[in-house]
């Protein structure tokens, strides 16, 4: 959908539906023009935030609504819009009057409305025989005094939406079109489309170099590709990049250590990481923030047949360690492994694993919160700020030394999972081993990528949080 500003009042007799925000001292009978919206803001329950109507116009029926936030934390903000949104996305057009908030809180509320429509807005249904598009299609800001500002926080709103509908697209896509051939084309005509470098490798490639992730990918008839994109935005073209790494399995049914087929569809989202990378990326491009960026994905499928990992099967890393393969299902750390050690060719300032790695995190964390842990705290610190800034949750696990006793083979370097216990953690630990060069943190996304149940679908996180990130990078 559009986004745009304008400074001048917000009119009643404007075409499209109306909606004011203003906080909790009601500035709506004085800054409206619009006794409807001043008679829903003083019908507002004291903690009501959320009120509506329709008024007959020129002989049709004119929709009206009202927020009154409490304050403008960025909580209280998105607890508001989605109210809001829900209605929005029956109206074509919005019409958005602000209150005079600060210019801080105008740009926030700006983004945080406009964020909260784009998702609203969103649709997946180009395999069903009658799509539905969503209705609502341009949202207009009036916002006073602080135009600039909205209209940078709306570029801002449309760069993230941009980059998380990419994401759900990737993650909604049914598996036999999904593949990883499907993810490398994507990959190199988005990259096309924004003018900057794709690098694709092959099965060739992979076999030759990186034995772990060669170990996965050989049990499927579908060719692995390692998906390299490359952005120079800063100042200086030779400051270190910040290299994000996901993990791209296309379609995961554990191999020979076989998941249960309950639920097993799901498995099309393991590629999740590898879909927010590559938003995150884009979201970044378009921004032109002044960053040097690396986005890394290793993708394949895991799938049982003659050629596929057996337990107990023996590889060897990029790196050089040899690793037991003790569970088929645990592949994804082997795929990464690899990725993580070529990330060490571009010297990077940090680097930043995505994967939906464990179920041991669902178990921990929910649904609401992704896990983070890495080998550096000043760069966990500002990815635990950047979630907090953007309202896509992220706690941090401990990586204590104590639990690689947890990841011990008679037989290899290491063996690739834990003994039981802490298995997010001792999933972060097996990797910690290939990012001693370099500051590393890892998200594991397996509670938050999608939702299951009626709302199944990819949540196009956490796209908002590395982008947060990103822009805090000096």
């Amino acid at each position: 959908m559009e986004f745009s500003t304008k400074a001048e009042k917000l009119q009643p007799d404007t075409a499209g539906a109306l909606l004011y925000i203003c906080e909790e001292a009601c500035p709506c009978s004085e800054n409206s023009d619009n006794e409807t919206a001043a008679l829903l803001c003083g019908s507002l329950e004291k903690d009501q935030a959320f009120a509506e109507t329709k008024v007959s116009e020129n002989g049709g029926l004119k929709a009206v609504a009202v927020v009154r936030l409490q304050d403008t934390k960025r909580e209280t903000v998105a607890k508001a819009a989605a109210e809001a949104a829900a209605w929005a996305q029956k109206q074509e057009l919005v019409n958005v009057c602000l209150a005079p908030f600060n210019q801080e809180a105008a740009a926030l509320v700006a983004e945080v409305f406009a964020l909260a429509f784009g998702n609203a807005a969103y649709r997946f249904d180009r395999y069903k025989k009658e799509a539905k598009p969503a209705k609502l299609a341009r949202a207009e800001f009036f916002s006073g005094q602080h135009s600039q500002a909205v209209q940078t926080a709306l570029t801002l709103a449309d760069a993230q939406l941009y980059g998380m509908a990419l994401c759900k697209d990737l993650g909604n896509a049914a598996p036999n079109e999904c593949t990883p051939e499907f993810l490398a084309e994507t990959a190199r005509k988005q990259a096309k489309k924004l003018g900057v470098t794709a690098k694709i490798l092959g099965k060739d490639y992979i076999k030759k170099h990186m034995g772990s992730f060669w170990s996965v990918a050989k049990g499927s008839k579908q060719k692995p590709y390692l998906i390299e994109l490359s952005y120079f935005g800063a100042e200086n073209k030779e400051t270190a990049p910040v290299v994000l790494v996901g993990k791209g399995i296309t379609f995961d049914t554990g191999g020979i250590s076989l998941k249960p087929g309950l639920n097993m569809d799901e498995m099309k989202y393991d590629m999740c990481g590898a879909a927010s990378v590559i938003g995150t990326f884009c979201a970044a491009v378009k921004l032109k923030l002044p960053v040097n960026l690396i986005a890394i994905v290793p993708t394949c499928e895991n799938m049982p047949s003659g050629k596929a990992n057996k337990p107990g099967d023996i590889v060897k890393s990029m790196k050089g360690l040899t690793i037991e393969v003790l569970n088929t299902d645990a592949e994804g750390r082997l795929i990464l492994c690899d990725a993580l050690t070529y990330a060490e060719q571009f010297k990077p300032k940090a680097v930043i694993d995505v994967a939906t790695l464990t179920g041991a995190c669902i178990v921990a964390l929910g649904h609401g919160v992704s896990g983070l842990m890495g080998n550096n705290q000043e760069l966990v610190d500002s990815l635990l700020a950047a979630s907090r800034e953007s309202g896509d949750q992220a706690w941090q696990l401990p990586l204590f030394d104590t639990y690689k006793e947890q990841l011990k083979s008679n037989f290899a370097d290491l063996p690739n999972i834990g003994s039981p216990g802490a298995g997010t953690i001792t999933a972060g630990t097996f990797l910690s081993y290939f990012t001693e060069s370099y500051p590393w943190a890892h998200l594991d996304i397996a509670g938050t990528a999608w939702k299951s149940g009626k709302d199944k679908g990819a949540t196009g996180r956490p796209v908002p949080l590395l982008l947060n990130y990103l822009r805090q990078v000096k």
